[in-house]
């Protein structure tokens, strides 16, 4: 036999299941550059392993990219980024394979940047039963098996999280798609014609405005309470000649779906230099996120390139 074979067929099932360990990487660490740099890893560790001594593959490699997620989570560089407050999650366009099951609402919620902004308040280990618990349905005791730990440790983990995830959740229920894309669209309206009044209106009582100021802040810019989150707004959304030459030209604003939420999308040519989402209960738009860096921007900017556009809400910003 020729012994090119097992190394390819091998290689396939690896291949096979790419884009579901990069699914829990993404979920994991919230950064797609991240989660593609642990799945390559896993793959090289995957090349070197006895292949014959595994038994599972898909069991084999969940447990070893977890654990390298765990370890970047756990380094002293991830802890002096994520402690400075200079850390959004990377936005990623609805479609993208690396957003993975979204079957239920906890698969769904998992990947929203609400959920994955919350995590960063939970320990890795919380982090991680909770990704494999709510995302990938994993029992306790296979979870328990990745991360070398009891099954009651895993329960208690699992408790924690939802616990801390639930106290920090923002209230009241979802809208249905038509009526987050009316309300954005009324958001988009009362921003550009400056009517701060109209925006406040919009707004919950105790909305939230996170930027992360193009990444030239080095540090998230947040605001809280509706007036100081419109006044913000109200100023992100103004067009003024010198944002156009820094956007290097006059953008289109779209609107799409992020990480399953609503947002628009400042569009140069076939660039997306700026995406704003929303987080929008019943009571309104709760949170604004302006993500403009472009290292955040890369995988969302290739996936856009790929995309079938709608007609922008504006043409010509």
């Amino acid at each position: 036999m020729d012994s090119s074979v097992p190394d390819r067929f091998d290689t396939s099932r690896f291949e096979a299941g790419r884009n579901r360990l990069a699914s829990l990487a993404y979920r994991l660490l919230g950064s797609a550059a991240d989660a593609e740099d642990a799945v390559q890893d896993a793959f090289l560790q995957w090349q070197s392993a006895d292949r014959q001594r595994i038994e599972v593959p898909e069991a084999w490699l969940t447990k070893v990219v977890t654990n390298l997620c765990l370890d970047r989570l756990r380094s002293a560089q991830a802890r002096r980024e994520r402690a400075v407050g200079a850390w959004l999650p990377e936005p990623l366009l609805d479609g993208d394979p690396m957003l993975g099951p979204a079957d239920t609402f906890e698969q769904r919620e998992s990947v929203s940047l609400a959920v994955l902004t919350l995590m960063e308040r939970l320990s890795p280990h919380e982090r991680a039963v909770y990704v494999l618990r709510e995302a990938f349905s994993n029992s306790h005791a296979e979870i328990a098996e990745i991360l070398d730990i009891t099954e009651s440790a895993s329960q208690q983990h699992l408790h924690r999280a939802r616990r801390r995830i639930t106290a920090a959740r923002r209230g009241g229920g979802g809208v249905d798609p038509a009526a987050a894309r009316r309300i954005v669209e009324e958001f988009l309206a009362a921003a550009s014609s400056g009517r701060t009044e109209r925006l406040v209106a919009l707004l919950t009582d105790d909305a939230t405005a996170i930027s992360d100021g193009a990444g030239q802040a080095g540090k998230l810019l947040r605001y809280e309470t509706p007036q100081r989150v419109a006044t913000f707004v109200r100023a992100g959304f103004k067009p003024t000649p010198a944002k156009r030459r820094l956007a290097g030209g006059t953008p289109a604003i779209h609107y799409a779906l992020v990480n399953g939420a609503p947002a628009v999308l400042f569009v140069v040519g076939d660039q997306v230099i700026g995406a704003v989402t929303f987080d929008i209960t019943d009571g309104g738009i709760a949170a604004v996120r302006g993500i403009a860096a472009p290292a955040r921007l890369a995988r969302l900017v290739e996936a856009w390139r790929q995309h079938e556009p709608a007609p922008p809400l504006i043409a010509r910003w």
